[in-house]
Formats: structure tokens, C-alpha cells, sequence
């Protein structure tokens, strides 16, 4: 099994000009992973077409694929979204740095339930441009959507170049308890997003919230295990999704779970003091908070790490 990362868990590294595309390629493989996920989603101060890739002008495009061959390891990308057009320029760019995977999301707009409907008509316009590289694309739990909404979507397509994005912990967004969200999508899935997560309450109400993998409420160990037994993987990806917080964004057990306090849903408190940083400023820290953040999130990527190596190391070898 190989275990891959995702530029998301250095979010704060990019929007500040600390990390670039070559910078996480490089770190990922000095880190001991085998493979890189890059988020192409525009965010704070990133390409507005290509987030953490930068650019897609095929002299950076064959810059980035040689880095990557250069430490021999996998790619992936992750953008949002099913819009032909758009996804026909990701597949074009996928195919260009050597990446195999596309994850991407429904979840887009206001209204839902008519993205849901349109998906399946408008993830068939591109199927043949996936077959022809080989690229496979991978629709994601993405805090709106049950698992059972995604793989409704997956049967519509049709495809066997179309499966899911697991995410471990997006469920819960979703009132969707974590192990059971795996054990749906095990069958379809082609890729992963790894991550842990905690429910704290700020500002009136209950919210999610990332941690280290490994630290939180999630059972990481049983979800690692139920991918090994239970899919076709060959590669995990950490989504060190903190410091991070969402809130739920469906009603009261629509995923199975009707209220917070047992399991992956046991309250906790912040993981950062509240008087230094706000869960709602996790994300976008205040400026004199930021330098401390920074330094906090790469210290937390790398137990993440850790953490993971060692199921690796207990469930795949």
C-alpha cells in the first residue's frame, strides 16, 4: 500500500508563500510517502485556475511531472466540480504531469439536489477523453452529500472509469457515522481522502473539526483497516485537514446519526486555546497568530505521517 499526501494538509504553507508546487514534492517525498494529491481549487493567494499547481502552461506542467518522476511518486489531482468543459481541461492537465486520479466534487452551488441531477449527463461527456489516458475519475463525500447520494451518481455514470473519493471524515458533515460511510463506498472507491476529526461547540453550535490523524474521534485504525480488507486501493492519501473546522451541513440523522456526544461524534474541546485562535479563524488566521500556525500545522502533518506509516506497516506488510 502506498501512502500519498495531499496539498491540503499545507494549506497555510500556500497561501502564505511558504510552500510552492516543487517545495510540497519535494517535503512530501523527504517525509517517506509515496505520492502526491494537489489541489488545483483556487484559494487565499493561489493561481485562480490551478491553486497549488500553479499554472498550466505545459513548460511548468512538464517541470512539475519531472519533479514528481524525479522521486518516484504517484500523482493525483483534486479540483471541484463536473462541468464538461472544466473537467475536460483537468483531464488535459492530469494527463500532462502523469496523474491517474482526479477527485472532484458535486457540491458546487446552492442548489444540490439539481447538481445531483445534472452530474451523471454531465460526467458522461467526458468519458471518453478519461478512457483514452486512463485516467480515472473519483467523486467525493464532500460534507453536502451522503455516501449513499454518491454512489446513486456512480450506478447513473455507469462507467468503470468513474468510482469514488472516500473521505473518512466528510460524513460527518453529513450526520453519517465514519466507518459506515467506508463501508459503502469500499466497492466503488478509487481514492482516498484520510483524516480525522473531532466535533467541538463554538459560537452557539456544534461544529466539526479537523486534528492530527490519529488524535481525534474518528476509529483511523479501523477505517485504515476496512480500506486494506475491503477495496481494491493500492494508495492512501492524508488529508491533514487542521486546523480546520465545517458545520453540518444536512439535518439531524439524515446519515444515521441523530445527535452528537458517542463515538466519532464525542464533543471535545478546541484543540487551540480560544484566546489565541478562534475555530473560526483555524482556517484563515489573524495575522499575529499566523507565524505560530504555520509552524503547528507542519508539526501536525508529520504525526499524521507518522501515524499512518505505522498501519501501514501493521495492516500491509
Amino acid at each position: 500500500m502506498k501512502i500519498g499526501l495531499e496539498t491540503e494538509s499545507y494549506h497555510l504553507h500556500f497561501q502564505n508563500g511558504r510552500m510552492d508546487i516543487f517545495d510540497f514534492i519535494r517535503k512530501t517525498a523527504a517525509l517517506g510517502l509515496d505520492g502526491v494529491m494537489i489541489n488545483i481549487i483556487h484559494d487565499k493567494n493561489l493561481d485562480p485556475d490551478w491553486g497549488t499547481l500553479g499554472s498550466a502552461d505545459p513548460e511548468h506542467l512538464e517541470k512539475v511531472k519531472n519533479e514528481i518522476q524525479r522521486y518516484g511518486l504517484f500523482a493525483e489531482i483534486d479540483t471541484r466540480g463536473v462541468e464538461p468543459k472544466k473537467l475536460t481541461k483537468v483531464i488535459e492537465v492530469a494527463h500532462k504531469i502523469g496523474a491517474d486520479v482526479i477527485r472532484t466534487y458535486i457540491s458546487c452551488g446552492d442548489n444540490l439536489q439539481e447538481e445531483i441531477r445534472c452530474a451523471p449527463e454531465q460526467i458522461k461527456e467526458v468519458l471518453s477523453l478519461l478512457s483514452k489516458y486512463r485516467i480515472k475519475l473519483a467523486i467525493e463525500n464532500h460534507e453536502y452529500e451522503t455516501a449513499d447520494e454518491i454512489i446513486d451518481i456512480i450506478k447513473k455514470v455507469g462507467s468503470p472509469w468513474v468510482g469514488a473519493t472516500c473521505d473518512t471524515g466528510n460524513g460527518m458533515m453529513a450526520w453519517e457515522e465514519p466507518i459506515d460511510t467506508i463501508k459503502k463506498l469500499a466497492p466503488y472507491t478509487f481514492t482516498t481522502h484520510f483524516k480525522d476529526h473531532i466535533i467541538i461547540y463554538d459560537e452557539g453550535e456544534y461544529k466539526v473539526c479537523g486534528t492530527a490523524v490519529g488524535s481525534g474521534n474518528i476509529d483511523t485504525e479501523e477505517c485504515f483497516k476496512l480500506l486494506v480488507e475491503n477495496t481494491t486501493l493500492t494508495r492512501i492519501n492524508i488529508e491533514m485537514c487542521h486546523p480546520y473546522v465545517a458545520t453540518f451541513k444536512k439535518e439531524k440523522g439524515v446519515g444515521g446519526v441523530y445527535e452528537v456526544g458517542q463515538g466519532a461524534f464525542k464533543v471535545e474541546k478546541p484543540p487551540i486555546d480560544p484566546s489565541f485562535v478562534k475555530p473560526s479563524q483555524y482556517y484563515y488566521p489573524p495575522e499575529e497568530a499566523l507565524e505560530k500556525m504555520i509552524k503547528y500545522q507542519a508539526e501536525e502533518v508529520e504525526k499524521s505521517v507518522k501515524y499512518v506509516l505505522a498501519l501501514r506497516d501493521k495492516y500491509c506488510r
